[in-house]
């Protein structure tokens, strides 16, 4: 396992990321220049070498990933510089143009969310109010259902 001394060292050759301490000692990495709202590449890398690298729903990395985040604690120094490029990349691309998808989520109440997939982020909409954004359709679904929100059929 590298550590973190190492990680931040090869997180630092990349010159298109920004370092930001953050609480604890912890540091985050930002792409400044991705197209998307989510800027984030290196989350809360920690002294202790636990750290996350944004990927959304890249397939490579759909069996890792967790709410569109890798561990990269026991990263080798050749798997993090390819995960760290890959998320980049991820972040510099145009989203394919695609069909929207488009969800309703109903509560008990009869409340109604609108949860649409546009340019590689879900968003979770209150009419026409953006409430929430999320780089995985897992973790907005998670997000409706601990909000009491079911889709509607």
């Amino acid at each position: 396992m590298l550590t973190f001394e190492q990680k931040q060292a090869i997180i630092d050759s990349f010159p298109e990321l920004t370092k930001k301490e953050i609480s604890l000692k912890r540091v985050n990495y930002h792409f400044m220049d991705s197209l998307y709202e989510k800027t984030i590449v290196v989350e809360k890398l920690h002294p202790n070498g636990n750290g996350f690298v944004f990927v959304g729903d890249l397939l490579r990395y759909k069996e890792e990933a967790n709410k569109g985040l890798v561990n990269i604690r026991d990263y080798d120094e050749q798997q993090l510089r390819e995960i760290i490029e890959d998320a980049i990349q991820y972040l510099s691309e145009e989203a394919e143009d695609q069909e929207p998808i488009e969800e309703v989520w109903q509560n008990r109440e009869g409340a109604q969310l609108m949860l649409a997939f546009e340019q590689r982020s879900w968003n979770v909409y209150h009419g026409e109010n953006l409430e929430e954004a999320f780089g995985t359709h897992d973790a907005a679904k998670e997000y409706l259902l601990e909000e009491g929100f079911r889709k509607k059929k």
